[in-house]
């Protein structure tokens, strides 16, 4: 009940009713349908045991009564806890953000949607997290686990494969072609490529990409997918390919050590929004801008994408897609339905915005991209920007044009 102060004069409290109606219970039901509590539990959990009408006329009263059985009631029975565990990573200083929060809101809510909770937890390292594994499912606090960050040499799966923990990765099993465990991914590589694609449809040959150090199973597809489009361009990829660890810092240092290269690139295609943003800030050292003298796509469209100023054209991840499959997978595993592992490659789509730019103006010359011959050192000045002097004068035409 809500109070009110009423008439000042009278001094008499007037009463509101609640908001919220009491919560229907199983007895609720029986008397309303004239059976057993046994009954409606048997229409809820054993369907096949009443007759049609009985079945019937008690789905029509929880429908209409609003009933909804007790998670906490039904868990004694099966040992069940509705509970899924994943490991909570943090997003990194060094970055843009926001991609791995919008990807666990979605889990939560595909979840939810599945009648299931999240449990979310914290560790440091992989054994860490198998140590965290073991101390829930002994506690019985979890159902099943969502698996992140997969990488090379991998522990995890192992662990949970043999102590039949039901489980579904994000992420590829690296390294590991024979594995039988699901898992659910985005295709970074069909990502990159359609980035490589767009710049090249501008007009641009020498793109460059910038990744991180390898032995990173995301970030190898990632270069693959660029490498596979650069060569079926017949682009040169020699002089073109930066590496570090992921941030804006990094993004930043390969950038000017690519434009001040004896063949700068005109386009770039990064590893992450992080790697992308530090681009930019390399540009806008140099007095120019991104789009208009270096073209600059990222990856994962990150929130800070459209802020940015120009905006940046980014490789977003379907987010919501891959959380949707991975509690649809999991919740398969943990019914028992399930007879063969699921393998799931989710394209990404390339977002256009201002910082790849327009098309080119003039065609680049790529003459001397593989073998140079004594004119290379005019032609390696064809770049639309001179970086002695930061002033972007017109492209060298063709020969002959």
């Amino acid at each position: 009940m809500v109070e009110t102060g009423g008439d000042r004069g009278s001094g008499a409290i007037r009463r509101l009713p609640s908001a919220v109606p009491p919560r229907a219970t199983i007895e609720m039901v029986a008397r309303h349908c004239g059976v057993s509590r046994q009954t409606i539990s048997n229409a809820i959990n054993a369907p096949d045991r009443l007759r049609p009408a009985t079945l019937h006329k008690v789905l029509q009263a929880i429908e209409e009564l609003g009933y909804r059985p007790s998670h906490a009631a039904r868990s004694l029975r099966t040992h069940a806890t509705n509970v899924i565990g994943c490991r909570l990573l943090p997003s990194s200083h060094s970055g843009t953000g926001g991609v791995l929060d919008g990807w666990f809101h979605a889990l939560c809510a595909a979840a939810r949607s599945g009648g299931y909770d999240v449990l979310a937890f914290a560790a440091a390292t992989d054994d860490e997290e198998i140590e965290v594994y073991d101390d829930l499912l002994r506690r019985r606090a979890v159902d099943g686990i969502i698996l992140t960050n997969t990488h090379y040499l991998d522990p995890r799966p192992a662990w949970l494969l043999q102590h039949e923990v039901p489980f579904v990765a994000f992420g590829r099993p690296w390294g590991s072609a024979n594995a039988t465990h699901s898992w659910v991914d985005v295709d970074g590589a069909s990502g990159t490529a359609d980035a490589v694609r767009h710049l090249a449809d501008l007009g641009h040959t020498r793109i460059g990409f910038l990744g991180l150090n390898k032995g990173s199973g995301v970030c190898d597809d990632r270069f693959q997918g660029w490498a596979s489009a650069m060569r079926a361009l017949g682009l040169a990829t020699t002089g073109l390919v930066g590496r570090a660890e992921d941030g804006i810092a990094s993004g930043r240092a390969l950038t000017e050590k690519l434009l001040d290269g004896p063949r700068p690139p005109t386009g770039l295609v990064c590893v992450s929004d992080s790697m992308a943003v530090g681009a930019i800030r390399a540009v806008e050292d140099r007095g120019w801008i991104a789009g208009r003298d270096l073209a600059i796509v990222g990856f994962d469209d990150s929130p800070i994408a459209s802020l940015l100023r120009p905006s940046l054209s980014s490789v977003r991840q379907p987010i919501v897609a891959v959380a949707g499959e991975l509690v649809s997978e999991l919740i398969a595993e943990l019914s028992g339905v399930k007879r063969r592992p699921s393998r799931i490659l989710r394209a990404p789509r390339l977002i256009v915005r201002e910082s790849s730019g327009d098309r080119l103006s003039t065609p680049e010359i790529t003459a001397f991209d593989e073998a140079p011959g004594p004119s290379h050192s005019v032609l390696a000045r064809r770049s639309h920007f001179d970086t002695k002097s930061q002033q972007t004068p017109e492209r060298i035409k063709k020969k002959g044009a």
